[in-house]
């Protein structure tokens, strides 16, 4: 695999180097042709300027890259741009463009659409947020995504985008949406008692090797509905690390011989029972 980080740092952006300029100088490269994974880091100032050029170029080039699989927009460290406050545009575009693409992962949920949100060989979709918007999410319960193996979405929370509620995620573990996948990440949320109660006897369980849970506000409600759980026990992998489970609960789970993850516990703030998912700003 060849894979190639792109980044234009702030000093960059304002000595005027531009992200749309060091696409087209990768696409002129010896290296392009075998490029199989493309990073895109920050694109300068991040926080004011949308993925527009990037989208833009990457269409543009796109004969550039044949072999190009996974690609990645918005990596970004907090230093760089804070998840919550890095300002993407429609990627939809991006997938006509590369037909033969396996994994696209996006960081950042402001302003972010997947309008027409089809592709026959992408096999995994990862969205990192602070807050994801339930427009967003009707968009990919929208699409058509029939290899999709695995769906990581990272919710966040109503502070930082978040606008949706458990019926907005119900069209995604409908049965026969995603008839490959084998891996469901509803995870980083706010609401993730309500997420694990519903999913902990949805048929889609029965598909599936792994279910993430991880990074939110899991506590002992949630965690007593997926131990009673018939189709739990089908499962490979499930994964609640950070969570605000009791020690009793955390004993139970260890107890059951199911393969689970259920370290980094939480401690709720104060006596309001105040709980964070890891990933906000």
């Amino acid at each position: 695999m060849t894979e190639v980080k792109l980044a234009v740092g702030y000093d960059e952006y304002e000595d005027g180097q531009r992200m749309n300029t060091e696409i087209e100088r990768l696409s002129a490269s010896p290296e392009a042709a075998q490029l199989t994974s493309l990073i895109i880091g920050d694109w300068g100032q991040a926080y004011e300027n949308s993925s527009d050029e990037v989208v833009e170029a990457l269409v543009k080039h796109n004969g550039s890259f044949p072999a190009l699989r996974k690609l990645f927009i918005g990596d970004m460290s907090f230093e760089e741009c804070e998840i919550s406050w890095i300002t993407q545009t429609d990627l939809s575009p991006l997938l006509p463009a590369y037909p033969e693409l396996q994994s696209l992962t996006i960081q950042g949920g402001t302003d972010l659409s997947l309008s027409k949100l089809q592709h026959d060989k992408l096999e995994e979709l990862i969205i990192i947020t602070g807050g994801l918007s339930k427009k967003v999410l009707a968009e990919i319960a929208a699409g058509s995504l029939p290899n999709l193996r695995k769906l990581e979405l990272y919710l966040g929370v109503d502070n930082y985008g978040f606008d949706g509620s458990l019926e907005d995620l119900l069209p995604l573990i409908e049965p026969g949406k995603f008839p490959k996948l084998t891996y469901l990440g509803l995870k980083n949320s706010e609401i993730q008692d309500e997420i694990a109660e519903a999913v902990a006897d949805a048929p889609i369980l029965d598909q599936l090797h792994t279910l993430d849970l991880s990074l939110g506000t899991l506590s002992d409600k949630g965690a007593e509905v997926l131990l009673a759980s018939e189709r739990i026990k089908g499962l490979q992998a499930l994964n609640l690390s950070y969570h605000y489970m009791s020690d009793n609960m955390i004993t139970r789970w260890r107890a059951s011989g199911l393969p689970v993850d259920v370290s980094d516990q939480q401690k709720s703030d104060d006596d309001e029972d105040w709980r964070y998912p890891s990933i906000t700003e």
